[in-house]
């Protein structure tokens, strides 16, 4: 039997040494993507990609009615891209509550992967990914007025107005603002069906063109379309409210446009900020506030319920709210006893007012 010589087995055994090395290596284990996003997150950004400039924090959508119920969504936001979307409102109750368990996580998911509202309906959900996705695209509109803000005031910027309930359907309004004016005006939703459709087509048009001559919601009412009329104002106006400290319309610093506002240098800018529509068991609640310096100077609300028992709530419990939003400066309040739904409404509408100036 031939012997192997010393010297050949030492280069033998360092030549494996080396290819194991190099195996090991070879097989570093990828990131899965994919099991971050199931949460409704995204991935972790590639090494060495440099952060874009945009918005941070939490932007909560207005809220979209559907058939089955409510939805709203909530966004996370890092420098300008969807981390994490939530729905924070969502159809519930009997066959709902299945839909909604299986719907939401999806389109949380297709959220964060579209990074935009530009997303597929999940099969058997129809109208609960309708809600999700027009409440996703109010969210994205006021990122997008944030960061316009954030660049600075002559940038144009497009503010999307809370849904008006009038008696014959909802009103809602989308205003572009650039230069500190109204350059565009346009109604999302507007009545519709029967003569409703006459009433829209004639009248929206000229309410656009008021509201971009004012510059504000103090626009006259179009004859033969009062309801509509006034569902319009008060959706342009809580459009007006969304635009950041210097960067909303100077026209409509009268008419609580969310204008800048101080007496001399150096003082914290003023802002009017409303909140999204909270719907109860009773009646809709809408809170609006008023932040200075970081803090609530102001809240009341724009809407709660009322008719019959409501009536005495309301008078009573709101009040009371609107005292604890301004000593607590934030939405942590307790509830007012007897009045538990009027409260929950309450702190859902304060809470989305207080995520559209970034607290």
């Amino acid at each position: 039997m031939r012997k192997s010589h010393p010297v050949r087995r030492a280069v033998l055994a360092g030549a494996a040494t080396v290819s194991g090395i190099v195996l090991l290596l070879s097989l570093k284990p990828a990131s899965d993507p994919g099991s971050a996003q199931a949460a409704g997150q995204a991935p972790p950004a590639a090494a060495g990609q440099a952060p874009q400039g945009g918005v941070n924090g939490a932007v909560t959508g207005d809220a979209a009615q559907t058939q089955y119920g409510a939805v709203q969504v909530r966004l996370t936001m890092t420098n300008g891209k969807i981390t994490q979307a939530e729905a924070v409102q969502a159809p519930k109750g009997g066959r709902s509550d299945q839909i909604t368990a299986s719907s939401v996580p999806r389109l949380n998911q297709a959220a964060v992967a579209a990074q935009s509202a530009d997303i597929d309906a999940v099969s058997g959900a129809t109208y609960t990914s309708a809600g999700y996705k027009k409440s996703l695209q109010s969210a994205l509109d006021k990122a997008k007025a944030s960061a316009g803000a954030q660049q600075g005031p002559g940038n144009a910027q497009t503010l999307t107005g809370d849904v008006a309930q009038t008696q014959y359907g909802p009103v809602q309004v989308r205003v572009t603002v650039a230069g500190g004016k109204i350059t565009k005006a346009e109604a999302v939703q507007a009545p519709k069906g029967g003569r409703s459709d006459q009433i829209t087509s004639s009248s929206v048009p000229r309410l656009n063109q008021a509201a971009v001559a004012t510059g504000s919601a103090d626009i006259d009412a179009v004859s033969g379309a009062t309801y509509t009329s006034a569902g319009y104002k008060k959706s342009l106006q809580s459009a007006l409210d969304k635009a950041p400290a210097g960067g909303g319309s100077s026209q409509a610093a009268g008419s609580g446009g969310g204008q800048a506002a101080g007496s001399g240098g150096g003082q914290a800018a003023t802002q009017t900020l409303t909140g999204s529509v909270a719907q109860t068991q009773y009646g809709p609640v809408q809170v609006r506030v008023t932040v200075a310096g970081g803090k609530i100077t102001k809240a009341e609300a724009v809407q709660a319920p009322k008719g019959g028992r409501s009536d005495q709530i309301t008078s009573s419990s709101v009040p009371r709210l609107n005292q604890a939003a301004v000593a607590t400066g934030n939405a942590q309040i307790d509830a007012v006893s007897g009045a538990t739904y009027t409260s929950a409404g309450y702190k859902k509408s304060l809470q989305s007012a207080l995520d559209q100036a970034g607290g």
